[in-house]
């Protein structure tokens, strides 16, 4: 009698549960939402007669059982994907999908897209913004770019970012001081929550003192606090080179203040296999192309450079 194999779709809520310890990041990872992927775990768990999780009020954790089922199934999908991929007929109709941070996307990488589709006219190309962890290959993905100080052995380096400190012109003439300089002490800092080099890192790698870093505006995208500062809420840290088209139009300004050089850069990650795969390896060539061409960067040869 053949073994029988618990739901594909059970498993992969457990998979993504397991990953994140969250239902609420599973589900929208998976496009679902968190009460579909807590009974569907439930019922795994009936079918299976174990606990995979222990559930408390504020904290989701793997049983001992659980933490061991948890690498076969991870494993067992990415057999799947990775089978489903080199079938043919599934090549010739897959598109190359990429997640990257939404400012990234819009500022940098869909300007230049339109060279990829003249250089490969046959292939598409999925863009994805969203804000969640790539799991390489259950999730889909081909490649993931990423900001990040430490890198994994085959990353490869795009660029590092220069921060700036940019505002509209009309706000930095009233933030002035009697002698034409700027003063910080009158300024509101625009500050991006998730970034990890921001006006803390600034201060201290310019030396800057007394300066209020608790107040001001918080948002949550680096497009956002471009925005904000082109409307004359205040100061923000440009990030050269997303911030460059704001600064050759006008409608932002550096400040005067010092730059720093990002100890963050730039990475392309790959999925398993996308050197064996002419349509990946193709576009990860074309985007080291467009870095080299920018003059952004130590682009490599396809591994880390750090």
């Amino acid at each position: 009698m053949p073994l029988r194999l618990p739901p594909l779709a059970a498993l992969r809520f457990f998979e993504a549960a397991g990953r994140h310890l969250s239902f609420k990041l599973a589900a929208a990872e998976l496009n679902v939402t968190p009460s579909a992927v807590s009974h569907g775990i439930v019922g795994l768990e009936r079918t299976l007669g174990v606990a995979l999780f222990v559930r408390e009020p504020r904290r989701l954790s793997l049983t001992p059982e659980g933490a061991d089922y948890l690498p076969y199934v991870s494993e067992a999908l990415s057999l799947i994907a990775i089978g489903t991929q080199r079938l043919p007929h599934h090549r010739e109709r897959r598109t190359i999908t990429v997640s990257c941070a939404p400012t990234f996307a819009s500022r940098w990488l869909l300007p230049r897209l339109h060279r990829f589709g003249e250089r490969w006219p046959t292939i598409g190309v999925t863009v994805d913004t969203s804000r969640r962890q790539v799991g390489f290959p259950v999730d889909g993905f081909d490649f993931a770019i990423r900001m990040s100080r430490a890198a994994g052995a085959t990353w490869t380096r795009l660029f590092g970012e220069s921060l700036v400190p940019v505002c509209s012109p009309a706000y930095r003439e009233t933030i002035l001081g009697e002698d034409g300089a700027v003063d910080l002490r009158r300024a509101a800092l625009i500050h991006v929550t998730p970034a990890s080099e921001d006006w803390q890192a600034w201060a201290e790698r310019t030396g800057t003192e007394g300066v209020g870093l608790a107040g001001g505006l918080r948002v949550d995208t680096i497009q956002m606090a471009f925005e904000a500062a082109a409307m004359g809420l205040g100061i923000t840290l440009g990030r050269r080179p997303l911030v460059d088209q704001d600064l050759a139009s006008g409608g932002l300004v550096e400040v005067g203040l010092p730059t720093i050089e990002a100890e963050t850069a730039y990475w392309l990650v790959a999925s398993e296999g996308a050197e064996r795969r002419p349509d990946l390896l193709g576009f990860q060539r074309w985007l080291l192309h467009e870095v080299e061409a920018a003059g952004q960067g130590a682009a490599g040869s396809g591994r880390r450079t750090a």
